[in-house]
Order: C-alpha cells, then sequence, then structure tokens
C-alpha cells in the first residue's frame, strides 16, 4: 500500500514513543505519528530530535528531509539501504567513468527534460499566447542532444534551453507574477521564489526514490560528483521539474490559489510565507498522487512511481545495458 509524505511545520521536539513517532510542539501540542505509515519525513520547523528518534526512523526505512531558515533545504538525514549492492555501486561507477557509456544516460537525461519542457510551452501555445518560436527554438536543441559529443557540451544544450523555457514564463504566468530571469540564493522576486522552493522539493522526491535502489547518489552522470551533493539526485530532478514543480507552479498563479500576500522580502530576497508553502505543499501533494495510464506497465501509476521507474530503468540499465527511458511525458 503506497505511503504518504508527512510535513512538519511546528517547531518543538521529535521523539521515539515506544514504536510511535511523537512530536511536542512549543505550542504545547502533543502529535503521534505512525511510523510505518509515512514514506517520508519533511521537517520545517525548528525541531530536535535524538537518536532513538533515529533509530526508528532507520528502522522503518523512512528519510528526513530537514528545511532551514524559511525553509531553505539543509539536507537529508538517509536510513540505512534497504538494498545493498556492491555490484551495482561498481557498475554504475563503471558507466560513469566510460565516456560512451556517461554520455549515452546524459544524453536520455537532457533529452527527457527538455521534451518535457517543450512539452509545458506546447501546452499553453494557443491557450494565452503564440509560443510557436519557442516551441522550434526548444525542437531544435532537442535535435542538438543526440550530436553532442561531450557532456560539457550536453550541459550547454541544456543551458539553452532553459533559457528559451524560463523566457515563455512570464506570458505563461497571470500578472503580476513575472520571473523576468532566474535568480535565486536568495530568490529576488515571487516566480523565483516559487520555482526555488518546488526545485527543491522535487530534488528531494528524487533522494527519496534513489535510496530505495541500490544505486549511490553521489555519482550522477550530467552533473559533476561533488562533496556536498547528490548528483544523480539533480540528474533525475531535472527530467521532474517540468512536469512536478513547473505544472504546479501555473496552476497555482494562474488559477489565483495563490497571491503577492503569501510572499515576504527578507534579506534583499523574496521567500514564501508560511501559509504560502502550505498551499504550495498541498498542491505539490496532489500532484505526486495524480496517476496515468503508463504504456509500458500497462496500468496507472502515480506521478510518484513515475520517478521511482525512471530509477530503476537506470538501475537496470547500468546492470544490463537494457535501455534507460526517462519520463518523457506522452499525455
Amino acid at each position: 500500500m503506497p505511503k504518504d509524505n508527512h510535513h512538519v511545520f511546528a517547531d518543538g521536539e521529535l521523539s521515539r514513543n515506544e514504536g510511535t513517532l511523537r512530536i511536542d510542539t512549543l505550542d504545547g501540542e502533543t502529535k503521534y505519528l505512525p511510523v510505518e505509515s509515512i514514506d517520508t519525513l519533511y521537517l520545517h520547523g525548528q525541531i530536535d530530535f535524538n537518536t532513538r528518534a533515529l533509530g526508528l526512523l532507520n528502522d522503518h526505512g523512512v528519510p528526513v528531509h530537514v528545511f532551514g531558515w524559511n525553509d531553505y533545504y539543509r539536507g537529508t538525514y538517509l536510513p540505512k539501504r534497504e538494498q545493498v549492492s556492491g555490484n551495482t555501486v561498481v557498475e554504475q561507477v563503471r558507466a560513469y567513468d566510460d565516456h560512451d557509456r556517461r554520455l549515452e544516460i546524459a544524453h536520455d537525461i537532457i533529452a527527457a527534460s527538455i521534451h518535457n519542457m517543450r512539452a509545458n510551452v506546447q501546452y499553453y501555445d494557443g491557450r494565452k499566447e503564440d509560443f510557436e518560436s519557442a516551441v522550434d527554438r526548444l525542437e531544435n536543441q532537442y535535435a542538438r542532444v543526440e550530436n553532442t559529443t561531450n557532456v560539457e557540451e550536453l550541459r550547454g544544450v541544456e543551458a539553452t534551453a532553459r533559457k528559451i523555457y524560463y523566457r515563455c514564463f512570464d506570458r505563461i504566468l497571470r500578472d503580476p507574477f513575472e520571473l523576468t530571469k532566474r535568480e535565486y540564493n536568495p530568490p529576488t522576486n515571487e516566480a523565483n521564489a516559487l520555482v526555488s522552493f518546488l526545485n527543491s522539493m522535487v530534488y528531494t522526491t528524487c533522494v527519496s526514490a534513489i535510496r530505495k535502489t541500490a544505486l549511490d547518489p553521489t555519482i550522477g552522470y550530467v552533473h559533476e560528483p561533488g562533496e556536498r551533493r547528490f548528483t544523480l539526485s539533480l540528474d533525475i530532478a531535472d527530467v521532474f521539474k517540468p512536469i512536478l514543480a513547473d505544472r504546479v507552479l501555473f496552476r497555482l498563479v494562474n488559477r489565483q490559489q495563490i497571491g503577492i500576500d503569501d510572499f515576504e522580502q527578507e534579506l534583499d530576497g523574496c521567500l514564501l510565507t508560511e501559509d504560502g508553502r502550505l498551499a504550495v505543499l498541498e498542491a505539490y501533494e496532489e500532484t505526486l498522487d495524480r496517476t496515468v495510464e503508463h504504456p509500458r506497465l500497462n496500468r496507472k501509476v502515480s506521478y510518484k512511481t513515475l520517478v521511482r521507474t525512471d530509477v530503476y530503468s537506470l538501475k537496470k540499465h547500468v546492470l544490463t545495458g537494457e535501455p534507460y527511458r526517462p519520463t518523457e511525458r506522452w499525455w
């Protein structure tokens, strides 16, 4: 049975109460969370927790994503792996270290990412404005992917496509929201704040999905491995940002489910208020639970399952050479 993500916004203490998680908030409330019903735990408030609570989460394989001041993503506590496979990690590294194998995987990831950007722009072409030129330019970038001969050049193609894509946002979004240009650390306006927050949610969704496999999240194929980030999560997130983050953003703004009052200016940056974050998370979780008929699996799957399906497809590819099929929106 699918489990739900759980978000904790209150400040307080997270502890273990026998086989259950207990949250004592600074407002004097006590809540109990059945740990076996949680897929992933998100801590948005200032929460103290101890090793007994982490031990319980570890026993049930629950990742914990921690957000700091004004919901900046700070890090992740990953439970002990459910699946351990030295052979998988060795093959993952071999695929990274082999120019042709790495480039083939990177081609697939960036092609899917550009396809999904283009699908979003096509959806709004004619509905709001004429986006034919942007669709054509994204199509050109998609066609360039196959001819790139190294990963650095491929990242340049992706960056060009993303600039074309982001320039469409101002015409897709209802006034007074505008992106102008992508800026973060900190986000400079309301649209950038939404993009940053939703992108961090997609990233954590991918971290949780990768953890359910024996793949190492630090070894990516498009992004270079670093010391402070899960580069494979960044790779997979690029495929799903247009599907999970951007469509939620467009829906919330254009249906006026979120407004300028849901943001506040802090230290020259623009951030969501707590009410704003709640509205965004509700829409994001609802999107993860949406289902679509999968043509290869011949059954309905949720968007959350699509992320896991992509990760399993990549694992199978590095182990067996079977084609890797990142999600390209077909519905």
